[in-house]
């Protein structure tokens, strides 16, 4: 047993009071200075120019002419525009055909993988990481052709069993089935290798236990395997719910002919592509601010909504 001595009792002189005053006040504020990188970076990256489209969005802003003050008129202007509505139901019907299927099929290969017995098992993980790492910019093209009306492997496919090809590009839903699936083959490996990594920290004796008290496959999977990976599926359900609603890339390279458009008819225009060609092809910045800022306003309804579902996951008692 150890016991703390007094400066003055080991006979050392006490420290000044300035000195005392000095590391009170560090101490106070080292925990601060720790987290201020962060929020500095926030600030300059995030805070500012979201602040700063907010503003802009009050304005009919020209980049080379005058700012003129309108207030809410753009956005009044685009609650009355058919072209947003349009994008809208276009990016919520991509998220949700990329979305909710990406992460049912990456939770159940999580859970096959970590219980299977493969050969060669770190190649099967590593390979799944193939997807994530290629360019979208290489994805774009070979699935246009995968799923080109006249010579793609898809209607050949479709063929064989007497139905007609499918237009995916120049179509409206088959627009968005083919960029669902390019986003979910992209994400789909990276979902599921976060999926087995924590499927791995749960302790094996956990679904031992339940096979001898006769659980079967499924139970285990939705009373074990499920509840104890809540965290990380509130974390996927979020993540995918903000990349999923901001999709831009995919669209954009779609179509070359009109890739402001993603078609002639606006077949496939996402929120964020919409905002591109009002700011960046027609130059009409407020407006592209008021399109900004409403898709914000979308993406954190959702997420709010997919967050409160995904967090009624709780675990057996």
């Amino acid at each position: 047993m150890t016991t703390t001595v007094s400066p003055q009792r080991a006979g050392l002189p006490p420290a000044p009071p300035l000195t005392r005053i000095r590391r009170g006040i560090g101490e106070r504020i080292a925990p601060y200075a720790y987290i201020a990188p962060f929020f500095l970076i926030f600030a300059v990256f995030s805070l500012i120019p979201l602040l700063f489209t907010l503003y802009v969005a009050l304005f009919e802003w020209n980049p080379i002419g005058d700012h003129t003050f309108i207030g809410f008129d753009n956005f009044t202007r685009l609650f009355d525009d058919p072209r947003f509505w349009n994008a809208t139901r276009n990016t919520i019907s991509i998220w949700l055909l990329s979305t909710v299927p990406q992460l049912i099929a990456a939770l159940f290969l999580a859970h096959l993988l970590n219980h299977a017995r493969l050969r060669f098992a770190l190649l099967f993980r590593m390979s799944m990481l193939v997807p994530y790492i290629t360019s979208v910019a290489a994805t774009a093209i070979v699935f246009a052709q995968l799923y080109d009306r006249d010579y793609g492997l898809l209607n050949w496919l479709l063929g064989l069993g007497g139905v007609e090809p499918i237009d995916f590009i120049q179509s409206t839903w088959g627009s968005r089935v083919l960029i669902a699936a390019m986003v979910t083959w992209r994400w789909f490996g990276y979902t599921a290798l976060l999926y087995l990594a924590s499927l791995q920290a749960i302790p094996r004796e956990i679904y031992e236990s339940a096979s001898v008290d006769g659980a079967g496959g499924w139970k285990q999977f939705r009373h074990i395997t499920i509840p104890s990976l809540r965290p990380v599926i509130v974390f996927t359900v979020v993540t995918s719910t903000i990349g999923g609603l901001q999709i831009f890339t995919e669209p954009l390279l779609l179509n070359p002919i009109n890739a402001q458009t993603c078609g002639a008819t606006r077949q496939c225009q996402t929120l964020t592509l919409f905002l591109y060609e009002q700011g960046f092809g027609q130059y009409q910045f407020g407006y592209a601010a008021a399109i900004g800022v409403a898709l914000l306003v979308l993406v954190l309804v959702i997420a709010g909504i997919n967050y409160l579902l995904s967090t009624r996951i709780r675990p057996e008692r």
